[in-house]
């Protein structure tokens, strides 16, 4: 295999590439106008009808790279796969394959489907009898429908591996040597990866013919265009840390990565009951709630998303501006894996990871990987945390004077002006005191979360022991208002409503709040005591439900279940 390097002349278009007409326009239509490195190298490859293999990271633009030849191969009129592109996650196979059918957009009568474990055969097999050429989808659900029948490859003329390392990693080596081996030995292939290591070179080798060597980055170039920066602080405090970073960062969403699936709960329920717009997503969510999280992701309708590893894994989200390593990751290659998640394809992102004072020692492993300095941060005080809340509450206000309609609000403002000694400055002070939160002398939260002691490098004797972490999982199944952590009195102050999801349906309180808020409108701070038994659960809404919101809710599905929501009566 001999290297090539990528075309850089700065004068390249699309249309110096010879694309057909009809995914010319389809560019044109999706905006895309200079193409990337990858891009510019690899199209031209493949259009030639070349084997490559693509050295590129996630948001470097391979997904074009290789989407567009592999239309200009197929022939529409024919009904029967032609292109197969195998995937190590299903939310990369959804991804990838939503991309090509955008660019298919001009080409009449190619259909686009994704195959993935955890979903129903139903609209599988649907798609794939009624002539579909493109099919997207991870090794395991693929010889599924191999071994099913539902699925020929008789007629496929090209196929992808995309992240090829990543397929090897997660097991699937088997069963891409299968695919690959079963396939016509005429076909194309690309093989696109962000590492090269042997094993890799040896897929290549052994199913590839010829293949051109495209090299775009090295490993840690994604972590170029992030900034990275860590705090040191003990176990408890990590949460309040996160949550304070939150209300001050000028992210347009974030991605918060735990350890464990239980963090991600815990943590995700946590930041919903303070009003922050999170969800969680771990191995436990079912795909088609999801899929839905994502999108809501996607499209701004959620700000923050607290995942695992596993369940992150595929993830492409452009508006992702921050990680949080809520939990410092175990081995370095990860920490380079989650921070990609932002700075994706020449974007400015920011990193941040929590060490406990015994993790210190991770910070060099990972500052040698990545070959950079991670920066030491402050974290927010709490007249930070009250500052930003009241620049946010301005803005929106000017926001709002530029709609009109407020001579009602001012006559109320200078007759309660003239009726007390306050000045209009102290007044607006005063309202913007209250909107973020800022009761004066009485505001029980500390100004700083950190002292001295508190990065005391050695055991962090501040974490749970097991006796603790025991009694933190049996308080996970009730989560409490925000009044309750101010010491005031927990007893229910809202209307309780019964559910018809529980323990037997393995459900957690993040799931039960991000269904209600999600569907219903509210927030975090409107739910209060949520108590889960075997059958059902009991929540407390501290909001009035209009009808529309009420039957919303209920409709909405936990765990595969519908809430079947109705108001609860103590006996």
């Amino acid at each position: 295999m001999s290297p090539v390097a990528p075309t850089t002349l700065a004068e390249l278009t699309f249309d110096d590439l010879d694309l057909p007409a009809e995914l010319r326009a389809a560019v044109n239509d999706l905006g895309y106008t200079i193409p990337s490195a990858i891009q510019a190298a690899a199209i031209p490859a493949l259009l030639d009808g070349s084997d490559i293999t693509g050295i590129a990271q996630t948001g470097t633009g391979k997904t074009a790279a290789f989407g567009l030849p592999l239309l200009a191969a197929l022939d529409p009129r024919k009904r029967a796969v032609q292109a197969l592109v195998l995937t190590p996650t299903r939310e990369l196979a959804i991804q990838v394959a939503d991309a090509i059918e955008s660019m298919a957009a001009h080409l009449d009568g190619v259909r686009v489907v994704a195959v993935y474990g955890g979903a129903s055969y139903v609209p599988q097999l649907k798609a794939l009898a009624s002539g579909t050429q493109v099919v997207v989808g991870t090794p395991g659900r693929v010889i599924d429908h191999l071994e099913r029948g539902t699925l020929k490859l008789a007629d496929l003329r090209f196929l992808v591996l995309d992240e090829a390392d990543e397929l090897l990693r997660m097991g699937f080596a088997e069963d891409v040597d299968r695919i690959l081996t079963d396939a016509p030995k005429t076909r194309q292939t690309a093989l696109f990866s962000a590492t090269m290591p042997p094993a890799i070179r040896a897929v290549a080798a052994t199913h590839l013919t010829d293949p051109i060597d495209i090299a775009v980055t090295r490993q840690a170039s994604t972590v170029e265009n992030v900034r990275q920066t860590y705090a040191v602080l003990p176990f408890p405090k990590k949460t309040d840390a996160l949550a304070r970073i939150l209300e001050v960062s000028d992210a347009d969403a974030t991605i918060v990565f735990t350890r464990t699936k239980d963090a991600a709960e815990t943590v995700g329920s946590e930041l919903v009951a303070r009003g922050i717009s999170a969800a969680t997503i771990s191995g436990d969510v079912a795909q088609r709630e999801r899929e839905r999280i994502v999108d809501r992701l996607r499209n701004g309708l959620l700000d923050v998303l607290v995942a695992t590893d596993v369940a992150a894994r595929g993830l492409d989200v452009d508006r992702i501006d921050l990680v949080v390593n809520y939990d410092a990751p175990g081995e370095p290659e990860t920490y380079v894996h989650r921070i990609g998640r932002t700075g994706r394809a020449g974007r400015a992102g920011e990193a941040l990871t929590f060490f406990t004072p015994r993790e210190v020692g991770k910070l060099r492993v990972i500052e040698k990987l990545t070959r950079s300095k991670l920066e030491e941060v402050t974290l927010p005080t709490a007249s930070d945390v009250a500052t930003s809340r009241a620049t946010k509450a301005l803005a929106k206000a000017a926001a709002r004077v530029e709609a009109g309609g407020l001579n009602r609000y001012r006559t109320a403002i200078e007759t309660f002006l003239a009726e007390n000694p306050l000045s209009a400055a102290d007044l607006a002070a005063a309202l913007a005191a209250v909107v973020a939160g800022d009761a004066g002398k009485t505001t029980a939260e500390p100004e700083h979360l950190l002292d001295p002691a508190d990065r005391r490098v050695g055991r962090d004797s501040s974490r749970p022991d097991r006796a603790g972490r025991e009694r933190s999982q049996r308080a996970d199944h009730t989560t409490r208002p925000a009044a309750d952590r101010s010491g005031r009195s927990s007893h229910p102050t809202g209307r309780r409503y019964r559910i018809a999801v529980g323990h037997r349906d393995g459900v957690r309180p993040a799931g039960i709040v991000g269904a209600i808020t999600g569907e219903g409108g509210l927030a975090g701070k409107d739910l209060g005591r949520i108590d889960i038994f075997d059958t059902h659960s009991i929540v407390e809404i501290n909001a009035e439900l209009t009808p529309d919101a009420f039957s919303r809710i209920s409709a909405a599905r936990v765990s595969g279940r519908e809430l079947r929501l109705r108001r609860h009566y103590e006996h």
